[in-house]
């Protein structure tokens, strides 16, 4: 199964080689978009004022720690939701409420690298409920409900490193996968502490099996099953009659520890792992698996209190496949996979080895054929490997360079993107027949189809996320706009319709039509239905009051004021915290909070809710306080002041509101 070092480098110099010539020669691309795209892209695009998007796209924020929403096909930016990094327009990770949802067994962690959205399915379907997204860094993985566009539940994954593979999620989100890209070594302290270089002894994988309540939509882990020690990429369930299995494609079968670019790139063959899912939870559910210590938080915003409550767990129940046979399997995929994809019948799965000028095609009636009849080639780290011939349909010859990630139409046809060619490349999934190619500007790397990893897609589209885009936007110093290209597949040859930027670093993304998500739009909270432990529901119930060295303020806002605007009696040393809750009942009437010398950031209140922010004045004197978010004509004039006093000042503690025809 090995190539020698020679061997692997010329490939690989090859593979650089196209790639720096593709990208310095002028003829290798067009030299403008009208070379590109046809004359009626424009209209074909074009959302007139008033109009709505046909789609939703979730899009990865990349090193952003964020998820950003866009029209299509318009390619408008709608929303940056705040999921694993603090967000300032938003007080996100600020408030007192929403500091919660960013604890993990580390501490505070304000930041994350977000990678592959996935959304919820209902019966192998998107079904406009969730979307969920994974934090690479600091393993967790988030739900955002897309009732309100807001991150509603985050868990943290133990014994894993490096969330990269995750988080797909079954045909009726029971669970939410999780695979760890990097392998480590785990177990108590002394485990832990081994030598880098006893990786193949020591240093194991696992895949984390999440369960999101179907009606709170809080996480737990249901079970772990342990994996030898190799790199996982990406990943897929199955469905149809490959339902009750997932694939995830497998680097770094050398196991390597060091320049992992040449030495995890030894053999012609990686794998792609199938995983009997269905076994395992059966397993799990009769107690065969084992508590393992795994410390991790669960973190959740109770929409009822405006508040983020977290559940801290000490152990994870852990599967290892070595006690179970049947559980694990690996079939052998051309070198460094990437893509792990399932098409819509559930028949095929499409690895893609970005080391190899083809795609493998493998078929799931001959994966359980060779199952049955013990057709292995061998196994790796005790785990059975199947023969490659056995399983696979077929290869796409000659697809391109750098294979990636594979989705797929409504019509049989699959679309993979070609990193190093630069090029999306369409083919029959039954014939393996090349249909068509298009260009990207430039270096694809995932790309989607709306529903394309589904049961059903709705096809339309196929959208490339690319690493560089040079000469396509207005520059903008040394670090350039990260694109995305939308093309037509409406046709038999696919067509370039617009270019449009994104924010962060898109990886993966999904679209949904938008009659999927906007009946489930919140538009206010029912100020009735607010249970937050400081709310204030009329300026009637506003107050202050000092805890010793704590000072609460119950605060309304309300176009175009705040109740109480003058407060004194703060000294020096007290920590002030203002409970704001805006009192508007109308759709898109957020109101801000800020005061002048906080080191934090602001509040942005919607409608019906109340938010916290802590103040810790440092400095004696009258400070002003405003509602940062324009809400009427008088928007300037919602402000007010806050005294500060010495320490050992006598000053009361008051607040109020004073109107003109009480001061006269």
């Amino acid at each position: 199964m090995k190539r020698s070092l020679i061997y692997t480098g010329t490939t690989l110099g090859l593979i650089a080689g196209a790639f720096l010539l593709m990208n310095s020669l002028p003829g290798c691309r067009p030299g403008t978009t009208k070379t590109a795209v046809t004359g009626d892209a424009g209209s074909r695009v074009y959302v007139k004022p008033g109009a709505k998007d046909e789609f939703y796209n979730f899009v990865s924020g990349g090193f952003s720690g964020q998820l950003a929403v866009y029209g299509l096909p318009s390619g408008r930016l709608f929303r940056e939701i705040p999921v694993f990094s603090v967000d300032p327009e938003t007080g996100w990770g600020f408030s007192e409420e929403s500091k919660g949802m960013l604890t993990t067994s580390h501490g505070f962690v304000p930041w994350d690298d977000s990678h592959h959205p996935e959304l919820s399915q209902t019966d192998g379907v998107p079904d406009g409920k969730w979307c969920f997204i994974n934090g690479n860094n600091t393993p967790r993985i988030a739900l955002i409900d897309l009732g309100t566009f807001r991150t509603h539940s985050i868990i943290e994954i133990p014994n894993s490193a490096g969330n990269h593979s995750s988080p797909f999620t079954t045909g009726n989100s029971e669970y939410v996968i999780a695979g760890t890209r990097f392998s480590i070594p785990m177990g108590d302290e002394a485990s832990r502490d081994v030598p880098i270089t006893s990786y193949k002894e020591n240093f194991k994988g696992t895949v984390s099996f999440i369960h999101p309540e179907p009606e709170t939509g809080k996480m737990s882990i249901a079970f772990q099953i342990v994996t030898p020690g190799v790199n996982f990429d990406l990943s897929h369930a199955g469905k149809g009659p490959s339902e009750g299995w997932f694939f995830f494609s497998c680097y770094n079968t050398e196991q390597a520890y060091s320049l992992l670019e040449v030495n995890a790139s030894q053999r012609d063959k990686d794998f792609v792992m199938a995983v009997n899912w269905k076994m395992a939870e059966q397993l799990a559910k009769e107690g065969k698996g084992k508590r393992v210590p795994g410390k991790h938080h669960s973190n959740w915003w109770n929409d009822e209190t405006h508040s983020s409550e977290t559940t801290v767990y000490e152990d994870v129940l852990q599967l290892d496949p070595k006690d179970h046979p049947g559980l694990l399997y690996f079939m052998p995929c051309p070198k460094s996979p990437h893509g792990c994809d399932v098409d819509p019948t559930g028949n095929y799965i499409v690895g893609s080895g970005k080391l190899a000028a083809l795609v493998p095609v493998f078929k799931f009636d001959k994966i359980q054929k060779a199952i049955a009849d013990k057709d292995y080639e061998g196994e790796f780290m005790g785990i059975p490997v199947l023969k490659y011939e056995s399983v696979l349909h077929g290869e796409v010859k000659k697809p391109g360079l750098g294979p990636l990630h594979t989705e797929f139409d409504n019509k049989g046809n699959a679309y993979t993107s070609m990193f190093v060619s630069s090029e999306i490349v369409k083919w029959n999934v039954e014939s393996l027949e090349v249909l068509d190619r298009v260009p990207t500007y430039y270096s694809i790397g995932h790309l989607c189809v709306p529903g394309g990893d589904s049961k059903s897609p709705w096809g339309k589209y196929v959208i490339a996320y690319n690493k560089i885009t040079k000469d396509r936007y207005l520059p903008t110093g040394p670090e350039l706009t990260q694109s995305a290209q939308l093309y037509s597949i409406e046709g038999d040859k696919m067509e370039l319709l617009l270019d449009f930027p994104t924010t962060g670093e898109p990886h993966y993304a999904q679209a949904i039509p938008a009659e999927l998500v906007t009946p489930r739009e919140v538009k206010f909270f029912k100020i009735e239905e607010n249970q937050h432990p400081f709310v204030a529901k009329g300026e009637k119930e506003t107050k202050i009051e000092r805890r010793g060295k704590e000072v609460h303020v119950w605060m309304t806002s309300i176009r175009s004021h705040f109740a109480p605007d003058n407060i004194e009696g703060i000294k020096i040393g007290d920590e002030v915290f203002f409970h704001v809750t805006n009192l508007e009942q109308d759709w898109d009437v957020p109101h801000g909070f800020a005061i002048k010398g906080a080191m934090n950031a602001e509040l942005l209140i919607m409608p019906g809710e109340t938010q916290t922010l802590k103040w810790v004045p440092n400095r004696v004197g009258v400070v002003p306080f405003y509602c940062t978010d324009f809400c009427s004509a008088l928007h300037q004039e919602m402000s007010g002041y806050a005294r500060v006093s010495p320490a050992n000042s006598n000053v009361p503690l008051s607040a109020r509101t004073v109107s003109v025809d009480a001061e006269l």
